[in-house]
């Protein structure tokens, strides 16, 4: 089983004042790095694409643009292009900064359970909402997902294969607002 890492950093975090991707983790590092540095402590080997805007703290990941006109735009758009050969891609925008490595570890193994074949995009549902963001998303459905047109992202994952698993894992909580900012920045790394 081979995965990668699309990490969404296209939003301009204006709630939050600055772009959230570079925001500071409680454990030291930026949002972005966060999920990077938690990615491959599951995923030691797995490629890394970052869709939207570089993480200064990474430089030298392949950064595929965003063309600024939604989440699921954004997607179709990164469908079209060349990517690495995987199995899965873990799909996660960079305001999921509660993930840690177990707790991907054990998504993981979820979804894997669920979706053997990688046939489906696997996808959580925490506190009865539907969350396509921290979902794995199988390579093979990528040219399905290149011409899609959907406008968001729910639409998008359901009109693709897709299974839904029901998941309290802290990891699917973005923070949004600054009032969760300060939350999630009190919660300590």
């Amino acid at each position: 089983m081979k995965a990668g890492l699309l990490l969404l950093t296209g939003g301009q975090g204006s709630r939050l004042g600055a772009p959230k991707h570079g925001l500071a983790h409680p454990s030291g590092v930026s949002w972005g790095s966060h999920l990077v540095t938690v990615f491959r402590s599951v995923f030691p080997e797995g490629p890394i694409q970052v869709l939207g805007e570089p993480l200064r703290d990474h430089p030298g990941l392949e950064v595929v643009e965003d063309p600024r006109q939604g989440p699921a735009a954004a997607l179709a758009h990164w469908a079209s292009r060349p990517a690495p050969a995987v199995d899965l891609w873990w799909v996660v925008a960079c305001d999921q900064v509660r993930w840690q490595s177990e707790d991907l570890r054990s998504w993981a193994e979820q979804a894997f359970q669920a979706d053997p074949g990688h046939g489906r995009w696997v996808l959580g549902r925490s506190e009865g909402r539907l969350q396509p963001l921290g979902g794995f998303l199988p390579h093979g459905l990528r040219p399905a997902l290149a011409a899609s047109q959907a406008r968001s992202l729910w639409r998008l994952a359901e009109s693709l294969p897709h299974r839904v698993l029901d998941s309290g894992l802290p990891g699917w909580r973005d923070v949004d607002t600054p009032e969760e900012k300060k939350r999630f920045e009190e919660e300590g790394p």
